[in-house]
């Protein structure tokens, strides 16, 4: 079997150690991505000074064969 990837990445808003992340919103696109066959294996957080800057989400799907 063979994997096809898909990165992206969320940026908090707000002010150092306040930021939020759009929960409903990361719902809809994970679950679109879903309907597309993605699944998301992989989920973190980038930090500068001790604060969240990025979430980063790592998505595969199989490519050719079986999925």
């Amino acid at each position: 079997m063979t994997w096809e990837y898909q990165v992206f990445t969320l940026e908090q808003s707000g002010w150092i150690a306040t930021g939020k992340v759009d929960t409903a919103a990361l719902a809809d696109h994970l679950n679109t991505l879903g309907k597309e066959g993605w699944e998301l294996v992989s989920a973190f957080d980038t930090q500068s000074a001790g604060a969240t800057r990025l979430c980063v989400f790592l998505l595969k799907r199989a490519i050719g064969g079986k999925s």
